[in-house]
């Protein structure tokens, strides 16, 4: 079993005997979503740790685009409790890149690929060299955004 998956449910745990509703509710959502992963498609399976990275970013972006959506609906109080989530969730994710980081990162895969000439053609090339090196670290419409731009 992944060393992740483990802290998650040590620290649901403590946030239950803590009586930290918020916490305990969004490891317990957490933790469904892990167990919904290794159960879904032909084979039940355990998660890696990469994997589980993987769900707990796909809930943190739900989260983040859930609070958005209620700011614009104008309903704070559900998106105060969406960013609270989030909160929750990103003490777990990888410390996340800045701007002039993907741009360093995506500069630096356009030379290694020699797309500058072949313009948004070279956009798959040049995104499956960044894919790796940015995966739970940066929103993925953030890095194509700066690929289009540096590329057009």
């Amino acid at each position: 079993m992944g060393d992740l998956k483990d802290r998650l449910r040590a620290d649901l745990t403590t946030a239950i005997k803590a009586r930290d509703e918020v916490r305990s509710s969004t490891l317990r959502m957490v933790l469904t979503a892990i167990t919904n992963a290794e159960v879904a498609g032909k084979q039940a399976r355990e998660l890696t740790d990469e994997d589980v990275l993987g769900v707990l970013t796909s809930e943190g972006k739900k989260r983040r685009e859930a609070a958005e959506a209620f700011d614009d609906a104008g309903r704070t109080e559900q998106a105060a409790k969406e960013r609270a989530e989030f909160e929750v969730l990103a003490d777990y994710l990888p410390e996340q890149l800045g701007d002039d980081e993907i741009a360093a990162l995506v500069t630096e895969a356009i030379e290694s690929t020699g797309a500058r000439d072949e313009g948004m053609r070279a956009m798959g090339k040049v995104m499956g060299v960044l894919q790796p090196k940015v995966k739970g670290r940066a929103d993925g419409g953030a890095v194509a955004a700066e690929v289009r731009r540096q590329l057009g």
